[in-house]
């Protein structure tokens, strides 16, 4: 059977993906502030042929990018492929030539089944996990073959700059996948969709303090912070948006409760080192990050003994309930359609609750 040009095309790009040694030795790296991570988000109608998101992929991990994000489903509903076909294969090519990430959406044929994942591939060029949509939207179901839930939970990667969340598109109308997002310690959410979201994802990010980077089919790439703050919004003038930003994963968040001597010490004595990169008083929230190379805002903070606010909440929430003598997030806690027990539905008290410890924790 002959060859199509665009095969042959991507087969070039595959070979040229091979090592080989520089031409002169590049200029030495300059030390990094906190723990950068330079991404870039990719934002394009479905259907863009492999061969043209392959060479702007390649451009982006020569100039240097540590993370390539594209959208959901992105060779369109017909392309419906293993993890060894065509377009995992060409990323992880490309991963591998240029030492970076690269989050790659695909319609997975797996078992005769079709599942809306997204594939992250790590800068070896191998996969490193693969989620499958928990929430596919109702017409996924029509396609031939219909797309199949996630069975598993919410996938959360190690990386060398922080844990990588997954989640797409319609998984944003159901705050229990960015709950368990949260509860998997992830420090960045990278949300691959057909539609935009805006300001949905901005409340996750805002109540789980991780960022959150879009990357869409309508074309704009959308960035939150950890503090909820919208860091970027951005539509390119071409029929693909390339959004670069780098993101430091050493900002660390806080609560005002037990920490201000605390962080009136830290800055005082580490004044070159750490900064207080946002005070937010009307929440009693404030964020470090450190003010020179080879410093972590994080550990120093760690060594003076802040709380940070994810594990605050958490502290807060065991110590209460130890008091209470039952969680309130197992007896009344959950999302529609969740079993409640009838004497939480009938708001009985539950005598069977068990006493509280002898021994609470200090809030």
């Amino acid at each position: 059977m002959p060859t199509c040009p665009t095969r042959l095309t991507v087969l070039a790009l595959l070979l040229a993906a091979s090592p080989a040694a520089p031409a002169q030795t590049a200029p030495a790296a300059q030390p990094a502030m906190g723990k950068p991570v330079r991404v870039v988000s990719l934002c394009f109608k479905a259907g863009a042929s492999l061969e043209t998101i392959a060479g702007i992929v390649d451009g982006e991990g020569a100039r240097g990018a540590d993370l390539v994000c594209l959208p959901e489903a992105w060779r369109g509903n017909d392309v419906v492929e293993p993890l060894s076909g065509p377009t995992v294969s060409t990323m992880s090519q490309l991963a591998r030539k240029h030492r970076c990430y690269v989050v790659c959406p695909i319609y997975k044929l797996e078992d005769g089944r079709r599942f809306n994942s997204t594939v992250l591939i790590d800068r070896t060029g191998a996969v490193s996990g693969v989620y499958d949509k928990i929430f596919p939207y109702w017409s996924e179901f029509d396609l031939k073959p219909p797309a199949v839930p996630g069975q598993g939970d919410v996938v959360v990667l190690d990386t060398d700059f922080g844990r990588v969340g997954l989640a797409t598109c319609y998984d944003a109308k159901f705050p229990e996948v960015f709950q368990r997002l949260r509860d998997r310690g992830a420090e960045l959410v990278v949300w691959s969709s057909a539609y935009s979201g805006f300001t949905e994802l901005q409340a996750f990010a805002l109540m789980h303090h991780y960022y959150i980077v879009t990357s869409t089919l309508t074309g704009d790439s959308v960035v939150y912070d950890i503090t909820g703050a919208l860091l970027r919004d951005e539509r390119g003038p071409g029929p693909v948006t390339v959004s670069r930003f780098t993101l430091d994963m050493d900002r660390t968040i806080y609560h005002y409760n037990f920490n201000l001597e605390k962080r009136a010490r830290l800055l005082a004595e580490h004044a070159a080192d750490v900064a207080l990169d946002a005070d937010m008083p009307r929440e009693e929230w404030f964020v470090l990050r450190a003010a020179r190379p080879g410093v972590s805002a994080r550990s120093l903070g760690r060594e003076y003994g802040l709380e940070e606010l994810r594990p605050y909440k958490d502290r807060s929430r065991i110590g209460v309930d130890a008091i209470r003598g039952f969680s309130f997030s197992e007896r009344y806690g959950g999302y529609p359609g969740r079993k409640v027990p009838a004497d939480a539905r009938s708001g009985a008290p539950n005598q069977a609750a068990p006493a509280p410890p002898a021994e609470t924790p200090t809030p």
